[in-house]
């Protein structure tokens, strides 16, 4: 089968296009011939060596966390009726030399998840990573619920940084589906429309002198919990819009990034900061955000393209070299490999 490796770390010019044998699943794992791969910064990132330029965890490593196939084979104790099961699959790259830049990974059962009939390769694999870590940062406000479901966010007011990234997009659709008000903030036109796409019901520009008090104006009362992508630039903004036992959930830093707080005064409304990895989030956790990213899709919650404000950059395997290069060089929208 073909398959993607890199054997040292650095750019995206470690990766080769090799041949290997089918991988046969152990015990508790399935086989997943992978249709499409999704690409993450992670991804590029851990190529990299995780910024440090550290060698690689093994001898040779198949890139990329998500992605979207079909069961071909069960290993001992797997339910043999899996077999022809569509499915997405996360995290297979985590600890393990084997992701989902191949034609088919051997993982553990619970990492493939059934994908209804009606949904497409391309959503599946545009899961994961993205989706999973949505769901932790709309689940650890302080006055807020611990899992998603139609409602469950109604009466709380979502504001979503960075709107048109993957994760924003996932958290606009996630907190709408479960009945939050969202706003979102943009650097751009293009990108206001499409956070509005996503179903953001307001898009403010952060580069707007008057963006926090134009998110004021939009929600008087203050803003519950912010999805922010980069807490040391919006720290201030972050501040003026926060309601009271307010919650910032980050989710992604540049190494060495510090954040500067005015300690004293968060103290006294009570503001959390809950900063989200979603490798090491606790497992219960990430069993719930499973589950109910499932429940959204399985409610055609979370589709992508361009016009549900998720725009899709499609490369072929032999190609992985430039789909982690326009990651890494910030294309706006979902990066997707076409594996079959």
């Amino acid at each position: 089968m073909r398959a993607i490796v890199y054997r040292q770390t650095g750019t995206a010019d470690v990766l080769e296009l090799v041949d290997r044998p089918v991988p046969e699943p152990a015990a508790g794992e399935v086989r997943v011939r992978i249709h499409v791969s999704g690409v993450n910064p992670t991804d590029w990132k851990s190529r990299w060596g995780g910024g440090t330029g550290a060698p690689p965890s093994f001898p040779e490593s198949v890139p990329n966390q998500d992605g979207a196939g079909t069961v071909d084979a069960v290993g001992e104790g797997v339910d043999p009726g899996r077999v022809g099961e569509r499915v997405w699959v996360w995290e297979a790259a985590w600890q393990r030399a084997n992701g989902t830049a191949q034609e088919a990974v051997c993982l553990p059962e619970h990492q493939a998840v059934r994908l209804p009939d009606d949904v497409s390769f391309d959503v599946g694999a545009s899961l994961g990573i993205p989706a999973l870590t949505a769901h932790r940062c709309l689940t650890v406000c302080e006055l807020g619920p611990e899992r998603l479901a139609p409602g469950l966010l109604a009466g709380h007011t979502v504001l979503v940084a960075g709107g048109a990234g993957a994760v924003g997009h996932a958290a606009i659709q996630l907190a709408r589906w479960s009945g939050a008000r969202t706003i979102a903030t943009v650097s751009s036109d293009e990108k206001a429309a499409l956070a509005r796409a996503a179903g953001a019901g307001d898009v403010v520009s952060y580069r707007d002198p008057d963006a926090a008090a134009r998110i004021r104006r939009l929600a008087p009362a203050g803003v519950d919990l912010v999805v922010e992508v980069d807490a040391a630039a919006n720290a201030a903004l972050d501040a003026a819009v926060l309601a009271g036992n307010g919650t910032v959930s980050c989710y992604a830093a540049a190494p060495g990034q510090r954040v500067e707080l005015d300690v004293r005064e968060l103290m006294g409304r009570n503001i959390r900061y809950q900063f989200v990895l979603v490798y090491t989030v606790p497992d219960a956790a990430k069993r719930h955000a499973v589950a109910d990213v499932s429940a959204a899709v399985a409610d055609g919650a979370l589709p992508v393209g361009a016009e549900a404000g998720l725009p899709l950059h499609r490369f072929p395997l032999e190609q992985t070299a430039a789909a982690h290069d326009a990651v890494e060089a910030g294309a706006v929208g979902k990066v997707l490999i076409d594996v079959v």
